[in-house]
């Protein structure tokens, strides 16, 4: 919802459209929204307040800090305390917010200041600016250094059928140490929706970042498409969407506390909020991992 024209945009995308989204997804019982103060350069941010303006069911909402940007719009990482308390300051005015529900450092970058970045969010934590800190994007070893400063609530890494890797370190650390994790990309940016064509991918605008990226190219393409099919098939045996399928795949194990799924429009809400409620079976966990383990690549 951070519209175009940044360096990871989804080309461009109307904010009246974002706005609707945000109130159908809220209308059907969804009670958190995700953002980041990248998201846009800031613009995400804003967008979330004016859709919040006025209700009185507000969500909880998260956002994130150490993405920072210069005039010509050129990303960076910084987690020099001074910065992210600059960063949480900016965050709160868009928001037009006087606290965080959760904050969380986007990523650890670079390495060697993951330390000065959790001991700055601990105190705004401690100050009242921030209800819950959070993390994002790191590795068991990353989280292990900021959890002897101050406790960490909330991992958000990628996590999607195409992209299991946090399987085999961040989730086994999470659950060990009671870590809410709260994956982002459960349908892999839209490829698993059951929405995706190659005539839709090779009519994205430049500025749509997916398009450019191996999932989204062969070698890799053709599989993927035929891994939507098969959600597709598994879906309308329950009357849900391909996309569903995928966010339930992601909540099959204890691990992982909920799902981040982007909606663009009113009409995006239909195809993913059944995930809300819906769980796969066990056969049917199987029959995607069996696809996956032939389908290799």
């Amino acid at each position: 919802m951070g519209g175009g024209g940044w360096k990871f945009a989804w080309g461009p995308q109307d904010d009246s459209q974002s706005i609707e989204a945000i109130h159908k997804a809220l209308d059907r019982g969804v009670n958190w929204i995700d953002t980041a103060a990248i998201y846009g350069l800031g613009h995400s941010e804003e967008v979330v307040a004016r859709a919040l303006e006025g209700r009185r069911d507000r969500p909880y909402v998260f956002t994130k800090c150490e993405r920072v940007w210069n005039e010509k719009g050129e990303i960076s990482g910084s987690l020099k305390r001074e910065s992210i308390r600059r960063e949480c300051e900016a965050s709160l005015r868009r928001l037009r917010a006087d606290v965080i529900d959760l904050y969380q450092v986007h990523w650890p970058q670079p390495d060697e200041d993951v330390e000065e970045a959790w001991t700055a969010m601990a105190e705004l934590q401690q100050e009242g600016k921030a209800r819950w800190i959070g993390v994002s994007n790191f590795d068991s070893r990353q989280m292990e250094r900021a959890r002897r400063i101050a406790p960490i609530a909330s991992l958000q890494p990628p996590y999607s059928i195409l992209s299991p890797e946090i399987e085999q370190d961040q989730l086994p650390y999470c659950e060990q140490h009671n870590i809410g994790v709260i994956v982002y990309s459960p349908m892999k940016s839209g490829m698993l929706t059951g929405a995706m064509t190659r005539e839709r991918i090779a009519a994205m605008p430049d500025d749509d970042f997916r398009k450019h990226t191996p999932t989204f190219q062969e070698p890799k393409l053709t599989r993927n498409l035929a891994l939507a099919d098969l959600l597709k098939q598994i879906g309308a045996r329950h009357g849900r969407a391909a996309g569903e399928v995928a966010i339930a795949w992601t909540l099959r194990g204890a691990a992982v506390t909920a799902a981040i799924v982007g909606m663009r429009s009113a009409e995006q809400v239909d195809g993913v909020i059944g995930a809300l409620e819906f769980r796969l079976s066990a056969a049917e966990i199987g029959e995607i991992e069996e696809f996956m383990r032939v389908n290799q690549s």
